[in-house]
């Protein structure tokens, strides 16, 4: 057998510094991960989110070393270096290592070719005066901590006792945890199923396991068979808080629904409820289709602005609605870590902004004595419990109900709030569970 060659660590920094220019260009990370070739994805990948992740810090080095920055392809290398060099523990190859291929794959690129000497002057200076540099950029916190500035002005404004520890968090890479199907098999067998394949797991919340390692879902007994689920357990309470007290055949709203997750996890806890999975994108709804099929579950899907009741409600009130709003993802960006570089600090108020429409459109469709779980990937106030107060101080039908205490022991929340990207085996996320006066009367269908 042949075994096929190593590639180079020189083209393995210049795919990573490619997704990191195409992020600095506004690009999410995942289509620019997605095109690097196949034999290269993986290894571009891992360094690319490991330089996210100290992309304030390699910033701050790069100020330090030239007074302005080069053309953003060669800066793009010289920061992937530096954010992998800077700290010699953790580092993935040993800083010499890293300098001597990045002056290799500037040497090798069109882009940086003419750079080279410049990128090689940078990175020796580097490695001479490292210490002195690094202590020179330790008081400039978006160095200390590898967020955006208002950023970190925002969450010790929301979080003044736990701000350090969010962005601690944060700057932690995820584990992989799963959901399992408990509509087909039970954690403990699951479990023992993967230990038969020299898996390790551990349980986390009511029906999830933290592998020890992440591996590829083909590579993990029981995927193709439908029988557990990728999904944090922070976004596994989702379901739970929705499921709890339904009917039967209780009529549910996932209102923002792909690509799916939380859908599913429903359909398994509740197989007899009537479920429409609204999103506005076509084509994501197309992964809730996929998603659904692999589990053999069912639920109606429907390509719907979930505000726009007028295009997509029959008049006919639901039990029980989830909005999982688009939000900022601030609490998902260990596993995102390209979302803080991405975000402006314009888009919070502009989400809260989306949020508050798509709640004030929605409560009229739920069934008075019915409950809508509210719910962001968000550490920021303004998404969370800012949101719900100015909903409840204009809304005398609604009343808070228990929050995810109950369901996550280690939280001690008994009101709405999951602690936010704390502990660390799960997500940043806000619920809010909204009950609906059962003396309200019924809403009215919406003229089409």
């Amino acid at each position: 057998m042949i075994l096929p060659a190593p590639i180079p660590l020189w083209r393995q920094l210049h795919a990573a510094a490619g997704v990191l220019a195409a992020v600095r260009g506004g690009e999410s990370a995942t289509p620019a991960i997605a095109r690097v070739p196949a034999d290269l994805r993986p290894a571009a990948q891992a360094l690319a989110f490991h330089v996210l992740r100290q992309l304030g810090r390699a910033e701050a080095l790069r100020a330090q070393l030239a007074k302005r920055a080069p053309p953003p392809a060669a800066d793009a290398l010289l920061c992937t270096a530096l954010a992998l060099a800077w700290q010699e523990e953790g580092a993935p190859y040993p800083p010499f290592t890293l300098v001597d291929q990045a002056v290799e794959a500037a040497k090798r690129s069109p882009e940086t070719r003419n750079q080279q000497a410049f990128i090689n002057a940078c990175l020796r200076r580097f490695l001479r005066e490292r210490d002195a540099l690094v202590a020179a950029t330790d008081a400039d916190p978006v160095a200390r901590w590898n967020h955006p500035r208002w950023w970190i002005a925002r969450l010790r404004q929301d979080h003044p006792d736990g701000w350090q520890e969010i962005l601690a968090a944060s700057n932690r890479p995820a584990p992989m945890t799963l959901r399992v199907n408990t509509h087909r098999i039970s954690r403990e067998p699951l479990r023992e199923l993967l230990a038969a394949a020299h898996i390790a797991a551990q349980p986390v919340g009511l029906h999830g396991l933290i592998l020890e390692r992440a591996l590829p879902v083909e590579a993990i007994p029981g995927f193709r068979e439908g029988l557990w689920s990728v999904q944090d357990a922070g976004a596994q309470l989702a379901a739970q808080l929705m499921a709890a007290g339904l009917p039967p055949q209780a009529r549910v709203l996932d209102a923002c629904a792909a690509p799916g997750g939380k859908t599913a996890h429903l359909c398994e806890l509740k197989p007899d409820a009537q479920v429409l999975a609204l999103d506005v994108d076509p084509v994501r709804c197309q992964r809730i289709h996929q998603n659904l099929q692999r589990l053999d579950l069912r639920a109606q899907v429907q390509a719907a602005d979930a505000g726009d009741t007028a295009s997509w409600w029959d008049g006919e009130p639901y039990d029980a609605i989830l909005l999982d709003a688009p939000c900022t993802a601030s609490g998902i960006v260990r596993r995102h870590p390209d979302v803080r570089w991405l975000r402006r600090e314009s888009d919070v108020a502009q989400l809260a902004a989306q949020q508050k429409r798509l709640l004030t459109a929605l409560w009229p469709v739920l069934k008075p004595g019915g409950h809508l779980v509210y719910c962001t990937c968000s550490v920021f106030r303004a998404e969370g419990d800012a949101q719900i107060a100015a909903f409840l101080a204009h809304n005398s039908t609604a009343l808070l109900g228990p929050g995810p205490g109950h369901l996550w022991p280690r939280s001690g929340v008994d009101g709405g709030a999951l602690p936010d990207n704390l502990p660390s085996d799960h997500d940043g996320f806000f619920y809010a569970v909204l009950r609906k006066s059962a003396l309200d009367a019924p809403a009215a269908r919406p003229d089409v």
